[in-house]
């Protein structure tokens, strides 16, 4: 996660919203039906947005994805080299 999102992301507002949002959709990749896990900013947060919760809580605002839908939505269909994929942190990580 960027430096600048690090506080909302370890809110308790967040992990609120976040914990609930997945129950609701039951813990499945809204995309693609497998095991979620990421839930993902549509309109994707800024250092200008993310005080705004009409943006960062807003559940209009929310997607629960698995590992490889959100990297496809951020990074295409082939993100990083082989053996490499990003982690629901942002983080490049082994695959």
């Amino acid at each position: 996660m960027k430096a600048w999102a690090k506080s909302f992301y370890k809110s308790k507002a967040w992990r609120d919203c976040r914990d609930a949002y997945f129950v609701s959709r039951h813990g499945l990749c809204e995309r693609c039906s497998r095991p979620g896990k990421i839930v993902h900013h549509k309109i994707y947060l800024t250092p200008d947005n993310i005080d705004n919760p009409d943006v960062s809580l807003n559940w209009e605002n929310l997607e629960l994805l698995c590992q490889d839908c959100h990297n496809n939505e951020h990074h295409g269909t082939k993100p990083t080299g082989d053996g490499l994929k990003f982690d629901e942190s942002g983080d490049l990580v082994e695959a």
